[in-house]
Protein backbone atom coordinates (compact mmCIF):
# COMPACT_ATOMS: atom_id res chain seq x y z
CA UNK A 1 0.00 0.00 0.00
CA UNK A 2 1.54 3.74 -0.85
CA UNK A 3 1.28 5.97 1.17
CA UNK A 4 0.23 9.45 -0.28
CA UNK A 5 2.72 12.44 -0.67
CA UNK A 6 2.26 14.43 1.79
CA UNK A 7 0.50 18.00 0.87
CA UNK A 8 2.19 21.13 2.44
CA UNK A 9 0.50 22.82 4.94
CA UNK A 10 -1.82 25.53 4.36
CA UNK A 11 -0.05 29.03 4.95
CA UNK A 12 3.16 27.34 4.98
CA UNK A 13 5.63 29.78 3.24
CA UNK A 14 6.77 28.08 -0.47
CA UNK A 15 10.25 27.12 -0.89
CA UNK A 16 11.38 30.42 -3.40
CA UNK A 17 9.23 32.89 -0.65
CA UNK A 18 12.57 33.66 1.30
CA UNK A 19 14.34 34.18 -2.23
CA UNK A 20 11.57 36.27 -3.22
CA UNK A 21 11.62 38.58 -0.47
CA UNK A 22 15.13 38.58 -0.59
CA UNK A 23 14.92 40.37 -4.37
CA UNK A 24 12.12 42.49 -3.65
CA UNK A 25 14.43 43.87 -1.03
CA UNK A 26 17.57 43.99 -2.87
CA UNK A 27 15.45 45.73 -5.93
CA UNK A 28 14.04 48.70 -3.81
CA UNK A 29 17.41 49.13 -1.91
CA UNK A 30 18.93 49.46 -5.42
CA UNK A 31 16.56 51.78 -6.61
CA UNK A 32 16.88 54.16 -3.49
CA UNK A 33 20.59 53.90 -4.12
CA UNK A 34 20.05 54.79 -7.99
CA UNK A 35 17.75 57.84 -6.65
CA UNK A 36 20.79 58.92 -4.68
CA UNK A 37 23.09 59.23 -6.97
CA UNK A 38 21.30 60.49 -9.93
CA UNK A 39 20.52 63.27 -7.89
CA UNK A 40 23.29 64.10 -6.72
CA UNK A 41 24.94 63.76 -10.20
CA UNK A 42 22.17 66.24 -11.23
CA UNK A 43 23.67 68.60 -8.12
CA UNK A 44 26.72 67.89 -9.37
CA UNK A 45 25.96 68.88 -12.96
CA UNK A 46 24.03 71.97 -12.17
CA UNK A 47 26.90 73.24 -9.77
CA UNK A 48 28.98 72.82 -12.05
CA UNK A 49 27.25 74.78 -14.41
CA UNK A 50 26.84 77.81 -11.73
CA UNK A 51 30.66 77.23 -11.13
CA UNK A 52 31.89 78.14 -14.81
CA UNK A 53 29.31 81.12 -15.09
CA UNK A 54 30.30 82.94 -12.19
CA UNK A 55 33.91 81.92 -11.47
CA UNK A 56 35.49 81.18 -15.18
CA UNK A 57 35.55 84.89 -16.17
CA UNK A 58 37.47 85.25 -13.10
CA UNK A 59 39.52 81.68 -14.05
CA UNK A 60 40.19 83.23 -17.42
CA UNK A 61 41.33 86.59 -16.37
CA UNK A 62 44.31 84.82 -13.86
CA UNK A 63 45.48 83.28 -16.99
CA UNK A 64 45.74 86.64 -19.25
CA UNK A 65 47.08 88.09 -16.15
CA UNK A 66 49.48 85.10 -15.83
CA UNK A 67 50.46 85.38 -19.57
CA UNK A 68 51.02 89.61 -19.55
CA UNK A 69 53.09 89.20 -17.05
CA UNK A 70 55.66 86.75 -18.40
CA UNK A 71 55.75 88.63 -21.32
CA UNK A 72 56.81 91.66 -19.71
CA UNK A 73 59.57 89.69 -17.91
CA UNK A 74 60.69 88.34 -21.24
CA UNK A 75 60.39 91.67 -22.81
CA UNK A 76 62.91 93.32 -19.52
CA UNK A 77 65.13 90.56 -19.11
CA UNK A 78 65.58 89.32 -22.97
CA UNK A 79 66.28 86.12 -21.24
CA UNK A 80 65.15 83.09 -23.61
CA UNK A 81 63.78 80.81 -21.26
CA UNK A 82 61.39 83.42 -20.07
CA UNK A 83 60.10 83.63 -23.88
CA UNK A 84 59.54 80.11 -23.59
CA UNK A 85 57.58 80.11 -20.32
CA UNK A 86 56.08 83.20 -22.12
CA UNK A 87 54.91 81.16 -25.12
CA UNK A 88 53.73 78.52 -22.92
CA UNK A 89 51.66 80.20 -21.04
CA UNK A 90 50.14 82.09 -24.04
CA UNK A 91 49.71 78.92 -26.18
CA UNK A 92 47.63 77.64 -22.93
CA UNK A 93 44.78 80.30 -23.64
CA UNK A 94 44.75 79.17 -26.94
CA UNK A 95 45.16 75.59 -27.10
CA UNK A 96 43.99 74.82 -30.36
CA UNK A 97 46.47 74.79 -32.90
CA UNK A 98 46.19 77.08 -36.07
CA UNK A 99 43.23 78.21 -34.52
CA UNK A 100 43.25 81.59 -36.40
CA UNK A 101 42.88 79.81 -39.60
CA UNK A 102 39.94 77.70 -38.44
CA UNK A 103 37.85 80.89 -37.05
CA UNK A 104 38.77 82.78 -40.49
CA UNK A 105 40.14 85.70 -39.11
CA UNK A 106 37.83 86.35 -36.01
CA UNK A 107 40.22 85.64 -33.51
CA UNK A 108 44.22 86.32 -32.57
CA UNK A 109 46.63 85.08 -30.19
CA UNK A 110 45.23 88.21 -28.46
CA UNK A 111 41.50 87.41 -28.66
CA UNK A 112 38.66 88.60 -30.71
CA UNK A 113 39.99 91.06 -33.36
CA UNK A 114 38.06 94.33 -32.86
CA UNK A 115 35.74 93.72 -35.51
CA UNK A 116 34.44 90.92 -34.36
CA UNK A 117 34.20 91.98 -31.21
CA UNK A 118 31.80 94.92 -32.32
CA UNK A 119 29.84 92.48 -33.96
CA UNK A 120 28.97 89.93 -30.85
CA UNK A 121 28.81 92.52 -28.58
CA UNK A 122 25.03 93.97 -29.98
CA UNK A 123 24.12 90.43 -29.52
CA UNK A 124 22.80 89.37 -26.46
CA UNK A 125 24.16 86.70 -24.49
CA UNK A 126 21.48 84.59 -22.32
CA UNK A 127 23.85 83.15 -19.24
CA UNK A 128 23.35 79.40 -18.64
CA UNK A 129 20.39 78.66 -16.96
CA UNK A 130 19.85 78.16 -13.07
CA UNK A 131 18.49 74.66 -12.47
CA UNK A 132 17.76 73.59 -9.01
CA UNK A 133 14.57 70.88 -8.56
CA UNK A 134 12.16 72.26 -6.19
CA UNK A 135 11.03 69.88 -3.40
CA UNK A 136 7.45 69.01 -5.13
CA UNK A 137 9.41 68.17 -8.38
CA UNK A 138 12.28 65.91 -6.26
CA UNK A 139 9.14 64.17 -4.45
CA UNK A 140 7.61 64.02 -8.06
CA UNK A 141 11.09 62.21 -9.25
CA UNK A 142 11.33 59.64 -6.63
CA UNK A 143 7.63 58.32 -6.74
CA UNK A 144 8.33 58.06 -10.54
CA UNK A 145 11.20 56.24 -10.14
CA UNK A 146 9.96 53.75 -7.56
CA UNK A 147 7.11 52.84 -9.71
CA UNK A 148 8.43 52.84 -12.80
CA UNK A 149 12.39 52.35 -12.45
CA UNK A 150 13.60 49.40 -15.63
CA UNK A 151 14.84 47.50 -12.32
CA UNK A 152 11.32 45.91 -11.51
CA UNK A 153 10.90 44.59 -15.11
CA UNK A 154 10.72 41.11 -15.36
CA UNK A 155 10.61 40.52 -19.23
CA UNK A 156 12.75 42.16 -22.20
CA UNK A 157 9.15 44.22 -23.39
CA UNK A 158 8.76 45.84 -20.07
CA UNK A 159 12.14 46.77 -19.21
CA UNK A 160 12.53 48.33 -22.87
CA UNK A 161 9.44 50.52 -21.93
CA UNK A 162 10.54 51.49 -18.30
CA UNK A 163 13.36 52.40 -19.30
CA UNK A 164 12.50 55.08 -22.02
CA UNK A 165 9.76 56.45 -19.51
CA UNK A 166 12.56 56.56 -17.14
CA UNK A 167 14.66 58.12 -19.43
CA UNK A 168 12.16 61.28 -19.82
CA UNK A 169 11.80 61.30 -16.27
CA UNK A 170 15.33 62.21 -15.74
CA UNK A 171 15.57 64.69 -18.40
CA UNK A 172 12.55 66.31 -16.65
CA UNK A 173 14.16 66.04 -13.89
CA UNK A 174 17.44 67.68 -14.90
CA UNK A 175 15.22 70.41 -16.03
CA UNK A 176 13.37 70.84 -13.12
CA UNK A 177 10.01 70.99 -14.79
CA UNK A 178 7.92 70.06 -12.41
CA UNK A 179 4.98 70.01 -14.68
CA UNK A 180 6.24 67.80 -16.94
CA UNK A 181 6.72 65.31 -13.90
CA UNK A 182 3.84 65.63 -12.94
CA UNK A 183 2.10 64.67 -16.47
CA UNK A 184 4.43 61.88 -16.46
CA UNK A 185 2.85 60.71 -13.19
CA UNK A 186 -0.16 60.88 -14.64
CA UNK A 187 0.74 59.32 -17.66
CA UNK A 188 2.17 56.29 -15.71
CA UNK A 189 -0.99 55.74 -13.53
CA UNK A 190 -3.22 55.56 -16.74
CA UNK A 191 -0.34 53.05 -18.31
CA UNK A 192 -0.44 49.05 -18.52
CA UNK A 193 0.43 47.31 -15.15
CA UNK A 194 2.66 44.30 -16.29
CA UNK A 195 1.54 41.48 -14.18
CA UNK A 196 4.25 39.65 -12.29
CA UNK A 197 4.88 36.12 -12.96
CA UNK A 198 6.10 33.74 -10.52
CA UNK A 199 9.86 33.40 -10.48
CA UNK A 200 11.77 29.65 -10.40
CA UNK A 201 14.59 29.82 -7.79
CA UNK A 202 17.15 29.79 -10.64
CA UNK A 203 15.95 33.27 -12.11
CA UNK A 204 15.97 34.76 -8.81
CA UNK A 205 19.15 33.82 -7.72
CA UNK A 206 20.46 35.58 -11.34
CA UNK A 207 18.43 38.26 -10.06
CA UNK A 208 20.14 38.41 -7.19
CA UNK A 209 23.23 38.20 -9.05
CA UNK A 210 22.58 40.96 -11.76
CA UNK A 211 21.32 43.46 -8.58
CA UNK A 212 24.93 43.15 -6.55
CA UNK A 213 26.63 44.01 -10.10
CA UNK A 214 24.46 46.62 -11.03
CA UNK A 215 25.13 48.28 -7.14
CA UNK A 216 28.77 48.03 -7.36
CA UNK A 217 28.46 49.64 -10.94
CA UNK A 218 26.36 52.74 -8.99
CA UNK A 219 28.89 52.57 -6.19
CA UNK A 220 32.03 53.21 -8.54
CA UNK A 221 30.08 56.09 -10.62
CA UNK A 222 28.77 57.50 -7.17
CA UNK A 223 32.39 57.06 -6.20
CA UNK A 224 33.70 59.03 -9.45
CA UNK A 225 30.95 62.12 -9.12
CA UNK A 226 32.31 62.50 -5.07
CA UNK A 227 36.04 62.35 -5.77
CA UNK A 228 35.71 64.66 -8.85
CA UNK A 229 36.49 68.85 -8.77
CA UNK A 230 33.18 69.85 -8.47
CA UNK A 231 31.87 67.21 -6.55
CA UNK A 232 34.45 67.48 -3.76
CA UNK A 233 33.48 71.75 -3.44
CA UNK A 234 29.75 70.61 -3.56
CA UNK A 235 30.51 68.65 -0.54
CA UNK A 236 31.98 71.34 1.52
CA UNK A 237 28.90 73.37 1.40
CA UNK A 238 25.87 70.72 0.73
CA UNK A 239 23.37 73.20 2.31
CA UNK A 240 24.22 76.26 1.08
CA UNK A 241 26.70 76.01 -2.49
CA UNK A 242 26.23 79.81 -3.50
CA UNK A 243 28.22 80.63 -0.16
CA UNK A 244 31.03 78.40 -1.23
CA UNK A 245 30.81 80.24 -4.95
CA UNK A 246 30.87 83.43 -2.82
CA UNK A 247 33.60 83.03 -0.70
CA UNK A 248 35.92 81.59 -4.02
CA UNK A 249 34.84 85.00 -5.93
CA UNK A 250 36.33 86.64 -3.17
CA UNK A 251 39.12 84.41 -3.18
CA UNK A 252 39.79 84.89 -7.24
CA UNK A 253 39.25 88.77 -6.87
CA UNK A 254 42.18 89.15 -4.29
CA UNK A 255 43.99 87.10 -7.02
CA UNK A 256 43.80 88.89 -9.58
CA UNK A 257 44.00 92.35 -8.29
CA UNK A 258 47.18 91.15 -6.74
CA UNK A 259 48.31 89.92 -10.26
CA UNK A 260 46.94 93.21 -11.96
CA UNK A 261 49.16 95.17 -8.99
CA UNK A 262 51.93 92.50 -10.41
CA UNK A 263 51.68 93.05 -14.02
CA UNK A 264 51.34 97.32 -13.46
CA UNK A 265 54.53 96.75 -11.79
CA UNK A 266 56.50 94.34 -14.20
CA UNK A 267 55.64 97.17 -17.07
CA UNK A 268 56.97 99.58 -15.13
CA UNK A 269 60.46 98.60 -15.07
CA UNK A 270 60.22 97.51 -18.53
Amino acid sequence: MTTPEAEPEQGAPRPEERLEQAVRAAEQALIEFEIAVETFRVEVENFSRLHEQRLGPMYARLEELEAQILQARAARTGDPEDQRLADEARARLMPIPGVEELLNGWMDGDGLFPEASAMLTDQAVRPPQRVRPSEEARRLYRELARKAHPDLAQEEAERVRREEFITRVNAAYARGDEAELRELAEEWAAGPVPERRPSRAEELYARLEWLAQRKELLTRLAKELEEGAIGSMLRLAPDDPDRLLDEIAEQLTVQVGEREAELAAALGQS
